[in-house]
C-alpha cells in the first residue's frame, strides 16, 4: 500500500510543473546570480577601483608614497575639475589628497600627530573595501617612513622588491583544499534554501487532496496517519536528493562556463556530505509536513510556507552571512534549523570536516525533524 501511495504522490508531483520549476530552477538561479554578484566579495580587487590623486605636496617623500601606491593600484585617473561631484555620483571610487606638509611628516624621526593625507571615497563604497583601502594607505605611508628612516641612519638601501608585505603571508586556512570562493559560499546556502522550499509544493498538493476528499477516502479505507505522512514525505526526500545533485553539479560545471569560479569538491568527505544532506532533507520535509498539515486554504499554502522559509533564511545566515551580523543576531541565528544545515555543509565543503565534524548539526536537525513529525501527526489527526 505504501508503494501505491508513493506512486500517487509522484504522479501528482509530476503534474505540478510550476512547483517543480520552483524547486529546481529557483535555487539554481540564486546560486548563479549570487555567485557571480559576490565573485569579488571574498577576494576584493582593490586595484580595479577608479581613483584620482590630488597631490598638493610635491616633495620627494610624498612622490615616493604615490609611486608605491601606483605599483599596486595602477595609474590614477586625471583629477577632474569637478572631482567632488564625480565622487558623490560614484564615477570615481576614491580620491587621495596629499596635503601640504606630508613630506615633512614622513621625514620626521617621530610619528605624526596630525592628518596629512585624506582618503575620500564615494558614499556607496563597501565598508570592507573602504577599511582595506585605509589600512593599505596607512601601511604604504609607514613603509615609506621606514625606508626614509633607514636612509637617514646610513643603512644600505633595500632591494627594489623589498616590502613589509613580504613579511606576512595571509590566507584562509584550508590545507590541501581549494581557496574558498563565492561559489563555495553560495552553493551550500541556496542549496539549503531550495531543500526547505519543498513546503510550497507539498502544502499545495495537501490542500488539493483535502478539498477533493482524497484524504478522507484513504482514511476511511483504514490507511493510518503514519503511512499517509510517510507516503507524502518520502517522495520529497527523493526530490531533495535530486536538488542536491543538481546544485552541486551546477557549481562544479556550470559556474565556470558563466565566468565564475568552479565549486571545488577536492578532498570532500563524501560520507559526511551524505550525512549532512540526509539530515537537512529530513528536517526540510518534516517541517514541510507540519506546515502542510497546519494550513487550511490555498492562500495560506502559498504564503505561510514561503514566508516561513524566507524568515528562517534571513535569520539563519542564508541571505546575510552570520559573520557580518551583530552579536545579538548571531545568537538568534544559532537557533535556526537553516543555520544548522548551512554550518553542516560549510563544515564539509569548506573546512574539510568528516562525519564527526557534522554530527552535532546533524543530530540537531534529526531532533528538529522528530519534533516536526510529531507535530504533523497531531495536526493531521485534528484536521482529518
Amino acid at each position: 500500500m505504501l508503494c501505491a501511495l508513493i506512486k500517487k504522490e509522484l504522479i501528482a508531483l509530476g503534474r505540478d510543473l510550476h512547483g517543480l520549476a520552483a524547486l529546481f530552477l529557483m535555487p539554481l538561479i540564486f546560486i548563479v546570480l549570487m555567485s557571480l554578484a559576490l565573485k569579488d566579495y571574498y577576494s576584493p580587487s582593490l586595484a580595479a577601483l577608479h581613483y584620482s590623486v590630488d597631490a598638493r605636496d610635491g616633495g620627494a617623500p610624498a612622490q615616493l608614497l604615490l609611486a608605491d601606491w601606483k605599483r599596486t593600484h595602477g595609474e590614477p585617473q586625471s583629477l577632474p575639475g569637478d572631482w567632488q561631484a564625480q565622487l558623490l555620483s560614484g564615477k570615481l571610487k576614491y580620491v587621495i589628497v596629499l596635503q601640504p606638509g606630508l613630506s615633512d611628516a614622513l621625514d620626521m624621526p617621530s610619528f605624526p600627530t596630525a592628518s596629512r593625507m585624506q582618503l575620500l571615497s564615494e558614499p556607496g563604497i563597501d565598508g570592507n573595501l573602504f577599511n582595506a583601502l585605509r589600512a593599505e594607505l596607512m601601511s604604504t605611508a609607514g613603509e615609506v617612513k621606514g625606508r626614509l628612516g633607514l636612509t637617514m641612519a646610513g643603512a644600505p638601501p633595500p632591494p627594489p622588491n623589498a616590502s613589509m608585505a613580504a613579511l606576512v603571508h595571509a590566507e584562509r586556512f584550508a590545507p590541501g583544499r581549494a581557496r574558498p570562493t563565492a561559489v563555495q559560499q553560495s552553493v551550500p546556502a541556496w542549496l539549503v534554501f531550495g531543500m526547505f522550499f519543498v513546503v510550497a509544493s507539498m502544502s499545495s498538493l495537501f490542500i488539493q487532496e483535502r478539498a477533493s476528499g482524497t484524504l478522507g477516502r484513504l482514511q476511511s479505507l483504514g490507511v493510518s496517519t503514519g503511512m499517509l505522512l510517510a507516503s507524502k514525505g518520502l517522495p520529497y526526500l527523493g526530490v531533495n536528493a535530486v536538488q542536491a545533485a543538481l546544485m552541486l553539479a551546477a557549481g562544479v560545471w556550470l559556474m565556470p562556463l558563466l565566468g565564475g569560479e568552479a565549486l571545488s569538491l577536492a578532498g570532500v568527505h563524501w560520507g559526511a556530505l551524505g550525512v549532512a544532506l540526509a539530515a537537512i532533507s529530513l528536517a526540510a520535509v518534516s517541517l514541510s509536513l507540519a506546515l502542510a498539515c497546519a494550513v487550511r486554504t490555498h492562500a495560506q499554502a502559498a504564503t505561510v510556507g514561503p514566508v516561513a522559509n524566507v524568515l528562517m533564511a534571513a535569520v539563519g545566515g542564508i541571505m546575510v552571512p552570520t559573520f557580518v551580523m551583530p552579536l545579538f543576531m548571531q545568537h538568534v541565528a544559532a537557533w535556526s534549523p537553516m543555520n544548522w544545515a548551512l554550518e553542516a555543509l560549510l563544515t564539509v565543503l569548506l573546512r574539510g570536516g568528516d562525519v564527526t565534524g557534522v554530527l552535532a548539526e546533524a543530530l540537531r536537525l534529526v531532533a528538529f525533524s522528530a519534533a516536526m513529525l510529531a507535530l504533523a501527526a497531531l495536526l493531521f489527526r485534528r484536521r482529518a
